[in-house]
């Protein structure tokens, strides 16, 4: 008789589970000229805790320094600094006038802002956490400058990190052709990546691993809409390499569509379908011509809409002329709706829920005399901000692996404390802990270790003494809270948030259906429409997955959801296998109307009236 291992919680899962990728030698690069020499200028000033300041701020940059095009990460790191700054002053003007209970008052509806505003996705969620740890710091560090010196400095730190980002070249730009903008490199990696996942889904067409590479799609599609449209000086792409990349990205729509179309037929492609979009990848990646496209097979409608989509890209390529932004814009209805509706107002009540506990805490802690000779009470605080952070996986994931990275983190620091000299020897921990930031960020445990040691040594560099012992408490202690508070009935507790996820994932399928099923010639319509439909189920499955890895009192709020996920899933294939059929034929298959009417009966989503034969009366 054999026994089966008990199977692994999901929330333990994945607190062992790392991502994988090449090493980011760019960003360590950029992270150690990041904090190290800005503390190491502060300190040969006369003005140690300036630096410190600076480092925090080039800390937090480079944590939010990840991969993508450089006009993308003005927004990934500008946003949350400016965040940062405006937490900062807030924290500081509160921390120097306000007693211990309206500070924490003051804290929590800060909270309560700050998680609605995570709610918006990651440069949201950045900007959240930002907004929260300055405030803290800014209350809880006692520190010999005024406020608005600190936020300057807070602010030079980030700006520092960023202009590093921008200025420096990457891996890409080093191995590509330096004749292209080096401003574009990130956009172009994107795009080429956007061909290579068509290629993928082409492959795997007929196998149990489609589905998981029109997902891979979706993600590359989302990434290079995202490079595309960062912060520009006007609205239209106003470069010729700005243009080919636009030109380059628009022709990839009709491609995943097809592609989409024939891994829904479900039959297997040969070999050489999948060579002209590797082609096209290497063509955008390396800057080349396409050179001669092989020509699939015209037996289907699925194959023949790939022909055509083939030969619009190698026109496209050549002409280049695209002046179409194709990012993803939201309105300021829409963002108030997302800050103030459910998913907004479900996360913003956990964080401040969390976050006015553990300020509350501190404070009768530091009240007391607890701390001794260290009055810096904001790391508790501070550690229940990243504790329930929303894309960092599960909570009790999320306080397992920061409980472990702090005691490794502190017990490491307090034996480099005690050989380094200082303060030479702290700049260049410092410098070090910058650069291992963007390659530790692959797991919470290790991103928390590096950032234990690092803090450690900016408050040693400031003029504390050692306190590792002090933050390991703290933070189990802020583990403690977070945990308990974090899982208490009446927070989520109609899972409400994952209802609104569908309910956009379910509007934009419903909106991308009509489309199909209506008369519209619009094809660049139809293209967004079901780009923004791929998104938002996208984003919908990343949150029932999350949710579905919590403990049970958080995770029975996710049942049933993933179902209908994948009804959605199946709703948006068939629809974009039906639009390849329709531009085919001029008539949707009775197979494609059968199904899609099914699928949207059983989410409830309206059919519109198709007023076009359907194939089988087309003469």
């Amino acid at each position: 008789m054999t026994r089966t291992a008990p199977a692994v919680p999901p929330w333990l899962a994945h607190a062992l589970r790392s991502q994988r990728g090449p090493v980011p030698w760019s960003a360590m690069v950029r992270g150690a000229l990041g904090g190290g020499p800005l503390l190491l200028v502060a300190v040969l000033a006369g003005r140690p805790t300036l630096g410190v300041v600076a480092a925090i701020g080039a800390m937090f940059a480079g944590i939010n320094d990840r991969p993508g095009s450089r006009r993308a990460s003005v927004a990934r790191i500008g946003t949350p600094a400016l965040a940062g700054v405006a937490g900062l002053l807030t924290g500081t003007l509160a921390g120097d006038h306000a007693p211990a209970v309206l500070l924490t008052l003051l804290l929590t509806v800060l909270g309560l802002a700050a998680g609605g505003i995570s709610a918006l996705g990651p440069v949201g969620s950045s900007a959240g956490t930002q907004l929260l740890v300055g405030a803290a710091v800014g209350a809880g560090m006692p520190l010999p400058e005024p406020g608005w010196l600190r936020a300057v400095a807070f602010l030079a730190g980030a700006a520092w990190l960023l202009l590093l980002r921008l200025a420096l070249p990457t891996s890409h730009t080093l191995a590509g052709d330096r004749r292209f903008e080096l401003r574009f490199d990130g956009e172009r990696a994107a795009v080429a990546g956007v061909y290579d996942a068509i290629a993928a889904l082409l492959d795997a067409a007929g196998s149990d691993g489609a589905t998981a590479r029109r997902a891979a799609l979706t993600a590359a599609l989302d990434q290079a809409q995202d490079a595309l449209a960062g912060p520009r000086l006007r609205r239209h792409p106003s470069s010729a390499a700005e243009r080919r990349l636009h030109a380059q990205y628009a022709a990839a729509l009709p491609l995943a569509e097809a592609a989409t179309a024939l891994a829904w037929a479900g039959d297997p492609l040969p070999d050489r379908t999948s060579e002209a979009p590797r082609r096209l990848a290497a063509a955008v990646r390396n800057g080349a011509p396409t050179g001669p496209l092989p020509a699939p097979t015209r037996s289907a409608p699925g194959l023949r809409a790939l022909d055509d989509a083939l030969l619009y890209a190698a026109e496209a390529f050549d002409r280049a002329d695209s002046r179409r932004l194709h990012g993803r814009r939201r309105s300021r209805a829409a963002v108030l709706r997302t800050v103030l509706g459910p998913r907004g107002r479900e996360y913003g009540m956990r964080v401040a829920l969390c976050f006015g506990a553990s300020a509350a805490v501190a404070q009768a802690l530091y009240h007391s005399h607890w701390y001794g000779r260290h009055e810096h009470w904001y790391w508790l605080p501070a550690t229940a901000v990243f504790l329930v952070k929303p894309d960092l996986g599960p909570l009790a994931s999320r306080v397992l692996s920061r409980a472990a990275g702090t005691v490794l983190g502190a017990l490491l620091f307090a034996g480099l404390a005690a050989v380094l000299p200082r303060p030479g020897g702290l700049v260049v921990l410092v410098a070090l802990c910058g650069a291992l930031i963007p390659l530790a960020t692959r797991h919470f445990a290790a991103q928390t270790t590096v950032v234990t040691v690092l803090v450690l040594a900016l408050v040693m560099a400031g003029g504390e003494p050692q306190a590792s012992l002090a933050r390991i408490g703290e933070t189990l202690l802020a583990c403690t809270i977070v945990l308990v508070v974090g899982h208490l009935p009446t927070l989520g507790r109609r899972g409400d948030a994952i209802r609104a996820r569908l309910a956009e994932a379910s509007g934009a399928a419903g909106e991308y259906l009509a489309h199909v099923l209506g008369e519209s010639e619009d094809r660049e319509a139809r293209w967004a429409l079901r780009r923004e439909a791929y998104r938002t189920l996208a984003e919908a499955r990343a949150a029932i997955a999350l949710a579905s890895a919590e403990l049970p009192p958080l995770a029975r709020h996710a049942d049933g959801a993933d179902e209908i996920a994948k009804t959605l899933e199946r709703l948006v294939d068939t629809t974009t296998a039906g639009a390849v059929h329709l531009d085919d034929t001029g008539a949707l298959a009775p197979t494609h109307l059968h199904r899609l009417t099914t699928l949207a009966a059983k989410l409830h989503i309206p059919v519109p009236q198709h007023r076009r034969p359907t194939a089988s009366t087309v003469s």
